[in-house]
């Protein structure tokens, strides 16, 4: 069955919305949703939720496969700070698509966050990251890079208040540290388990 096909066999007739108030449009939009479900039992079941739409993204994890390293980035997420994570965030460089197709803007993100020019990427899946409350799918990437492929010093843009770490580690030492907790960072800790089962498999 294709997509279109499996969509209207699970939600044909079973969700009707009623209303939609916008509350605020900033960084992203964000709607408030009533809605009539319809139960699995056939009863209809009325339901509220807030929807946050910011675009959809794309991630990539660069990985050196000589020297089994992996390059990543760290910086301030006020997010993660308020829900109790008191460092910097180690992550995978990521961004928003902005219009433009996954793979070209990941890899001027890439580019702008670590300055490293990668070559070949390939593309793995692209999950939904919250699907309670956000719209956004990830595009996600892996791609192998050297030392000689950095161009300049790195650190995104100053003036979308990016202060970026570039971090260049043995991929031992960054699982080790996913381990501990200390790289809490969900589309991180998907790739460097995709690394662990296919490219640096012991």
């Amino acid at each position: 069955m294709n997509k279109p096909a499996l969509l209207g066999a699970l939600l044909e007739g079973r969700v009707e919305i009623d209303t939609q108030e916008l509350l605020s449009a900033n960084w992203g939009r964000l709607t408030k949703y009533g809605f009539r479900y319809r139960r699995s039992d056939g009863d209809w079941q009325p339901l509220v939720r807030e929807v946050y739409d910011r675009g959809h993204g794309a991630v990539l994890l660069p990985y050196d496969p000589v020297r089994r390293h992996v390059l990543l980035t760290r910086q301030c997420r006020l997010p993660a700070l308020l829900s109790g994570h008191a460092e910097e965030l180690i992550e995978a460089p990521a961004g928003l698509l902005d219009n433009a197709d996954p793979e070209t803007r990941i890899r001027l993100e890439v580019e702008e966050e670590t300055c490293y020019r990668l070559g070949p990427v390939e593309q793995l899946f692209a999950p939904f990251m919250s699907p309670g409350s956000l719209t956004e799918r990830l595009t996600f990437f892996i791609a192998p890079y050297s030392p000689a492929d950095r161009i300049s010093g790195g650190g995104g843009k100053a003036d979308e208040g990016e202060d970026i770490t570039v971090l260049d580690l043995p991929f031992d030492e960054v699982m080790a540290l996913a381990a501990a907790g200390r790289i809490p960072d969900a589309k991180t800790i998907l790739l460097l388990y995709h690394l662990a089962l296919t490219v640096f498999r012991a």
